[in-house]
């Protein structure tokens, strides 16, 4: 009887975990779209860390922060968090 409960347990678990914890399908779009900028950002901020002169480094960090903030707002629009700026 033990092993019986433990499988269906288990089988209730993994078909919550394939759920996806029960995100919207625009929460995970709008998640997609602040990761897509995070790495965006990243990629523009290890430009900056190469960057042979620092004025072009600056710009890129400006570029960088600028990315990420507009990712992150768009994000927050798309989950339907209307709230930016409060």
């Amino acid at each position: 009887m033990r092993f019986i409960a433990l499988g269906a347990l288990t089988a209730g678990l993994a078909a919550l975990s394939a759920c996806g914890g029960g995100d919207t399908p625009a929460e995970n779009a709008a998640e997609n779209v602040e990761e897509a900028a995070e790495n965006e950002s990243d990629m523009l901020e290890a430009q900056a860390d190469n960057a042979q002169n620092e004025v072009v480094e600056e710009r890129l960090e400006e570029q960088a922060d600028v990315v990420e903030d507009a990712g992150e707002q768009k994000a927050e629009e798309m989950a339907g968090d209307n709230t930016v700026g409060m």
